[in-house]
């Protein structure tokens, strides 16, 4: 079984959560069109047919996978980024 790329995934439901907050606040045909493609990729990703199953499936994934340090974090593993 083939597992996604954890930070492939992090990185799309990022972009997704982005996309639906900025059309509630308001719509645009090029968010619109972005958020349909970050939703196809999200769910082929995934594996799964429906968004709701696949942001279900990446939080799943980013809970199961190992925390990995950058060079940006500091010793104590926060995020030296304000």
């Amino acid at each position: 079984m083939i597992v996604p790329d954890p930070k492939i995934a992090r990185t799309l439901l990022t972009r997704y959560a982005t996309l639906k907050i900025a059309q509630a606040e308001r719509e645009t045909p090029q968010a619109a069109r972005e958020l349909q493609d970050v939703t196809y990729t999200l769910c082929v990703l995934m594996g799964t047919a429906d968004v709701r199953e696949a942001v279900a499936a990446a939080d799943a994934l980013l809970e199961s996978a190992p925390v990995t340090r950058t060079h940006a974090e500091g010793s104590d593993g926060l995020s030296l980024a304000v």
